[in-house]
């Protein structure tokens, strides 16, 4: 008897038992897009026949009705069939000259609880909206330029995909003043990921100004199950600048809260401004808002899903080089650091902050001391670059400070600092962009900018006052972005740029953790890793190892010297290449003697070996608590090994345990080879939901790993 994947699915949840799909074929009748991979092409229906434009890739599928007006009319889920909306909304609204214009969209939807297909032939068009007249298809363009380097995976990039591009005129009422401006709304779509990706641009090809008072990109009346399934981010999306706000929705009469409060209106939208001016023939374009629709509401599924989409969209964030922090910038110092990071196998040197190192220098003979010691990292296989104070807590003059709009006067959220939409920002970035081009640097740590400082400075040359603020630095700090990923260059960055080109921020960071006495500040650290890897891969995120004392916490903190703390030591170096996340090591030196050197090769050494798979995703096996045994398993179905678990005893007892390792996301479907470190391999049955249990005993604060390969019987995943 053959049964479907429905049925299946049903029986076992009438027999009591959770449902975990077959890696063969998910819900849809398709293979699980993240074991298998989906590689059907993105594509684009339009029946001539039809009122309809389709975009679609299998996983995910939004409709488009073409007349009287452009609208979205349905958005759907392929991987489950649920519906992500209930109502048909504009496809934007833009303010022009303090006037708020909708973007398409239709009128007349008779209940907002949900959408039949039925009236969309009784939908009217708002007279006062702008009008579609056309589109056009192409695909993704590069949005900062990248290639593979610094062991990171051959990744497509541009991503495969389809773009549309919806193009709209002003109303009839408002030609006269707004004749040639042309609203364009983009949607992109990419091959084997459910997300896709929205923003617009506006050309001024009217006779006048036109200021740009407010933007909302994407409107969406979100159903009330599918609003917990949608992630929705943007690349302008940081602490202060989130872009995604839910709200109610005044349209849905029918809904079961009393007061019709409930969240279930998406918009995504500036939090201030932007505020732009745009002269005849000029454009502006918005941030892009992408959306990832979830198939599960599984927590890691959740955020393996999130992290494909960093790895596919921000393909940069795969390079992952052990790199050290070196505190004092002098040249014998920087070559002791680069001369044991050789020997060691790390492969960056950081000139840390407070080394007294100064990107921004003019003076010739500084660049060119730097360049020699750039040249002497480069003849033994390290690279080289430093710490800037880019903008955060920085004074650079009354003239340039950002201005406070609570007092008028200089001040921002960090009590002072410099407006990235000043004068004093072309010197600035022309400074540090002369120093890394004339010397050779290989990678910038930037100190700043953070959270959306605003400004309400009138007088600053690249923005107007206090609407375009936010948006004209963040704009500032992209395009020095851009320009650093042209280069080649690798960017620490305090802030979320992932999607705009930067390498890698914090994990999870308090700097005062990290003045701890040594024990406590390991295992925090490995709870950060631990919670920090379930939304990001571990090459997304850098953890801190104090090789001398930060801020306090005096010797009981700090490893140095290092001989005297060797097992401390070892833990940091183990948990951090263990997991893929690579760590600030900051001091003067890695290792003081024969011992120390050979610790730190031994970890460096297990994590080039199995690079591979530990810089694959992690799955959250037993989160540190400090009471027994942890750990953490990397999975990847097609590197060789499939996985590889960590395990951690922190505790000053013998400890054993039954892990239950969870191997779905490796790929492999009945059994596993199975061996401790280089142990003899033994195989194991898979149970009925991929897993398998593994015995283990281990000393006290010991370490040791389970390395996961398919038996011969079992192909590699292709």
């Amino acid at each position: 008897m053959m049964w479907t994947i429905t049925e299946i699915g049903i029986a076992v949840l009438l027999a009591g038992l959770p449902f975990v799909p077959p890696i063969e074929a998910s819900a849809c009748g398709k293979p699980d897009w993240l074991v298998v991979g989906v590689h059907e092409p993105a594509k684009l229906e339009h029946p001539p026949d039809k009122k309809e434009i389709v975009l679609t890739n299998s996983l995910v599928k939004r409709a488009f009705r073409t007349t009287p007006n452009f609208a979205t009319v349905d958005y759907a889920n392929l991987m489950t069939g649920a519906a992500a909306i209930r109502g048909v909304k504009p496809e934007a609204i833009v303010e022009l000259d303090g006037r708020r214009f909708e973007i398409g969209g239709l009128k007349g939807q008779p209940d907002y609880a949900y959408l039949d297909p039925a009236w969309l032939e009784g939908l009217t068009s708002n007279p006062e909206a702008f009008e579609f007249t056309g589109f056009t298809t192409g695909k993704p363009k590069a949005r900062y330029y990248w290639e593979p380097k610094r062991h990171s995976p051959e990744i497509p990039w541009p991503p495969r995909g389809l773009t549309l591009t919806a193009n709209f005129r002003p109303p009839e009422s408002v030609r006269d003043k707004y004749g040639g401006l042309t609203v364009s709304v983009h949607y992109e779509i990419y091959e084997g990921i459910p997300v896709l990706a929205k923003w617009l641009t506006i050309v001024n090809g009217s006779v006048g100004e036109v200021v740009v008072g407010s933007v909302e990109s994407e409107i969406l009346a979100v159903t009330e199950q599918e609003k917990h399934r949608l992630h929705v981010e943007s690349d302008y999306s940081f602490h202060s600048m989130n872009t995604t706000h839910w709200g109610p929705d005044p349209e849905y009469k029918t809904q079961i809260d009393y007061n019709r409060q409930a969240p279930l209106l998406l918009t995504s939208k500036y939090p201030l401004g932007p505020g732009a001016h745009l002269k005849p023939g000029e454009e502006f374009q918005s941030f892009r808002t992408f959306e990832l629709l979830h198939d599960s509401d599984d927590r890691e599924r959740r955020g393996l899903a999130r992290r494909r989409m960093y790895r596919t969209l921000a393909p940069q964030v795969t390079e992952n080089p052990i790199f050290m922090h070196v505190r004092n910038s002098d040249s014998a110092s920087v070559r002791l650091a680069v001369d044991q990071c050789a020997e060691a196998g790390f492969e960056m040197v950081i000139l840390t902050f407070w080394s007294g190192f100064n990107i921004e220098s003019e003076d010739p003979a500084y660049i060119a001391r730097f360049k020699a010691d750039v040249d002497y990292a480069h003849s033994k296989e390290v690279e080289l670059g430093g710490y800037t104070l880019m903008c955060a807590s920085r004074n650079v003059g009354a003239a340039n400070n950002c201005i406070s709009p609570k007092t008028g006067k200089p001040g921002s959220m960090f009590g002072q600092s410099a407006c990235l939409a000043s004068e004093w920002a072309d010197g600035y970035f022309r400074r540090v962009s002369n120093f890394m081009d004339a010397t050779g640097m290989d990678m910038i740590e930037t100190d700043g900018p953070y959270h959306g400082d605003l400004c309400a400075s009138g007088k600053h040359k690249h923005h107007f006052g206090l609407a375009d603020s936010q948006w004209k630095q963040w704009q500032a700090c992209v395009n020095f972005y851009h320009a650093c990923r042209r280069r080649g260059i690798y960017i620490n960055s305090p802030d979320w740029y992932y999607l705009n080109g930067s390498n890698k921020c914090a994990m999870g960071y308090r700097e005062s953790n990290f003045s701890l006495p040594r024990w406590r500040q390991i295992l925090i650290a490995r709870q950060n890793i631990y919670d920090g890897t379930f939304e990001k891969t571990p090459s997304m995120g850098w953890m801190f190892v104090p090789l001398v004392e930060y801020h306090g916490g005096g010797a009981a903190a700090t490893l140095e010297p290092l001989s005297k703390h060797l097992a401390e030591y070892e833990w940091h170096l183990a948990q951090n290449f263990g997991s893929g996340v690579i760590a600030c090591y900051r001091g003067p030196r890695l290792y003081d003697s024969e011992q120390t050197k050979q610790v730190v090769r031994k970890w460096v050494d297990f994590y080039k070996k199995y690079r591979a798979i530990l810089d694959s995703d992690i799955i959250h096996v037993r989160r540190p608590d400090g009471k027994g045994i942890d750990c953490m398993m990397h999975v990847n179905p097609r590197t060789k090994p499939r996985a590889l678990a960590m395990v951690y005893n922190p505790t000053d007892s013998e400890a054993s345990t039954t892990l239950e390792l969870p191997l779905y996301y490796t790929g492999l479907t009945n059994k596993a080879m199975i061996r401790e470190k280089e142990a003899r391999a033994m195989e194991y049955e898979l149970d009925r939901e991929y897993n398998v249990r593994v015995r283990v005993a281990m000393q006290p604060k010991t370490i040791t790993w389970f390395v996961v390969e398919s038996p011969p019987s079992e192909e590699n995943v292709k």
